[in-house]
């Protein structure tokens, strides 16, 4: 519980900038517009320089480090590189504000790193659409940010909070899933979009000292069920 109070994973916040994008497509071009017109602030060096970011092929993502592949639908868009550049900017205004001298909040902890590995999606987030735009996120955090962490299903309290914060229901507690060779604890969550249900099911683990996360959106649980079909792990990935 002290864990679920204290620590509110960055990587979570990213999590919910995803689900933002597919649900509301007209905001999210807004939002795009409006960030267009400032100039993006960079990073002078990657955001976790210990991580291995992974390499897309031919429709397929791999990450030799996590020993980790994903199966790509045809024809979907990346957004990875956005998707960092978003989380490097908020994490820049949370940083200018902690340091104000009158601020009350604690200093950024240098600990803290994570990054977007891989950011899919069926369509632009930007476009409308009248189906569910359907999503692929991973994403990785180091454990030395978050003093406590003892296992997965720890992760999923602030997941589970952001979730229910955007309208989701959690469909059960979360439950341990073998998922491409490896046992994974995973939590499903739904949401009534007028006549469409919007599915969502994160997937975590904690290896090589990081907290690796898995979020797939859908329009119906079997699609869900198929992206999932797409994730491995090799027989070396601990």
């Amino acid at each position: 519980m002290e864990l679920r109070r204290r620590l509110f994973p960055r990587v979570i916040v990213v999590v919910a900038v995803l689900t933002l994008s597919v649900t509301s497509p007209a905001q999210t071009a807004s939002t795009s517009s409006s960030n267009s017109a400032k100039p993006a602030k960079k990073s002078a060096a990657p955001i976790d320089p210990g991580s291995d970011a992974g390499t897309v092929t031919s429709g397929l993502y791999h990450n030799q480090t996590l020993a980790l592949s994903c199966k790509i639908p045809s024809g979907w868009v990346l957004r990875t590189d956005e998707m960092n550049d978003r989380r490097e900017n908020d994490r820049g205004g949370e940083e200018e504000e902690q340091n104000k001298p009158d601020s009350a909040q604690p200093p950024a902890s240098t600990a803290s790193s994570g990054r977007v590995l891989l950011a899919a999606f069926s369509r632009p987030p930007e476009a409308r659409g009248e189906d569910v735009n359907s999503s692929i996120l991973i994403a990785v955090e180091s454990i030395a940010s978050y003093p406590g962490l003892k296992d997965a299903a720890q992760y999923f309290g602030p997941l589970s909070e952001v979730a229910k914060a955007q309208g989701f229901t959690e469909d059960e507690e979360p439950y341990e899933s073998a998922v491409g060779g490896k046992t994974l604890v995973r939590a499903d969550f739904h949401k009534d979009i007028g006549s469409r249900v919007m599915h969502q099911s994160t997937l975590a683990r904690l290896a090589h000292g990081y907290a690796i996360s898995i979020t797939l959106i859908a329009g119906t649980e079997d699609e869900i069920e198929e992206l999932i079909d797409g994730l491995t792990f090799s027989s070396t990935g601990k």
